[in-house]
């Protein structure tokens, strides 16, 4: 199964972040827990842990993309 993997809300006033770095790539393999990317808010640096285990199959933003929050990031197959 394809999982879409949206930016959550990193914060109470968080709508917005800047994608730094993905920390893994097209074909890697995830468990849930483990950092997808690092990102950059106006307050703090954050890595984004997978919420699922799977096979990264597409990386849908790329780095020094700024993203809202809800924009699917990335597909897992489950």
């Amino acid at each position: 199964m394809k999982t879409r993997i949206k930016l959550p809300k990193m914060g109470e006033t968080v709508d917005e972040v800047v994608v730094l770095e993905w920390s893994v790539k097209v074909g890697d393999t995830v468990k849930a827990g483990d950092p997808l990317m690092q990102v950059e808010t106006d307050k703090v640096d954050a890595e984004l842990p997978s919420p699922v285990d799977g096979v990264v199959l597409e990386l849908l933003v790329a780095e020094d993309d700024d993203v809202t929050v809800g924009t699917v990031v990335c597909i897992i197959e489950t």
